[in-house]
């Protein structure tokens, strides 16, 4: 049986100043103590990334960005390239998360040309794909997972898709307090690793780790994790109290 090292990533969003960054981590890290093989990542905005860096520097967890161009320099206003996160000292970059495509009308194109500077700069993609509520009531949940994977990892080899992260989060359950059961995410995350095995071969299926994300909590994180194909969680507005995301993060 393949062990996948479970993967918490703490989405912050559009939330944080460089204060409010240094009070929460140190929060974290004060109440943290990781267990063995489990890894922990926080995703800052841009401008506490550096503060972020300089006082997780030493500890155990992460650090990731919410996004990323696909250009490593050029004349892209307001935005910001791999190197560039890389040098702040980045591991992870969360990439076509659902709110990008939705007001920023981010396409597949567009997320497989990231994940490819993400790979190229040296860090590891965190692929978002999910669908809205109308398209789970019409039932074309899996079609619509099946399309955003595939668009996602044009031309990946087998060996790159094995280094990168897919996060399944459902629109309708991010910021509204519903959350997939764990029997309806655990059906997708199988599905997904099924098609990943179809792209590339059963043993990077196997090792690839897919998360869980929307509404995640430490009341339902156990259940969640206990699934076989959970592999971690990418939370969003629990990852914003110390008390809260150190919980999560320490899932029995």
């Amino acid at each position: 049986m393949v062990t996948r090292c479970p993967l918490i990533i703490g989405n912050w969003k559009m939330h944080c100043t460089r204060a409010e960054t240094e009070h929460l981590l140190s929060a974290v890290l004060a109440q943290l103590s990781l267990p063995p093989e489990r890894e922990v990542a926080v995703a800052p905005p841009f401008t506490a990334l550096e503060t972020a860096a300089r006082l997780l520097a030493g500890s155990a967890i992460r650090l990731a960005a919410q996004n990323l161009h696909w250009e490593p320099q050029g004349a892209f206003t307001g935005e910001i390239s791999g190197p560039m996160l890389k040098e702040l000292g980045c591991t992870y970059v969360i990439i076509g998360h659902s709110e990008r495509r939705q007001y920023c009308g981010e396409t597949d194109a567009q997320i497989a040309r990231k994940v490819r500077a993400a790979q190229r700069a040296g860090l590891v993609p965190v692929i978002c794909v999910g669908e809205t509520l109308e398209e789970r009531e019409q039932g074309a949940t899996l079609a619509v997972i099946r399309r955003q994977v595939r668009g996602a990892l044009q031309d990946q080899a087998p060996l790159a898709i094995a280094s990168l992260v897919i996060a399944y989060e459902p629109v309708w359950a991010i910021g509204t307090g519903r959350t997939a059961t764990p029997s309806q995410a655990q059906a997708v995350h199988e599905a997904i690793r099924n098609l990943l095995a179809e792209l590339s071969n059963s043993e990077t299926a196997n090792t690839t780790r897919i998360l869980y994300g929307g509404s995640v909590k430490p009341d339902n994180i156990d259940s969640l994790m206990a699934e076989a194909d959970i592999d971690g969680a990418l939370v969003g507005g629990a990852s914003l109290q110390a008390d809260s995301f150190v919980r999560i993060a320490t899932f029995r």
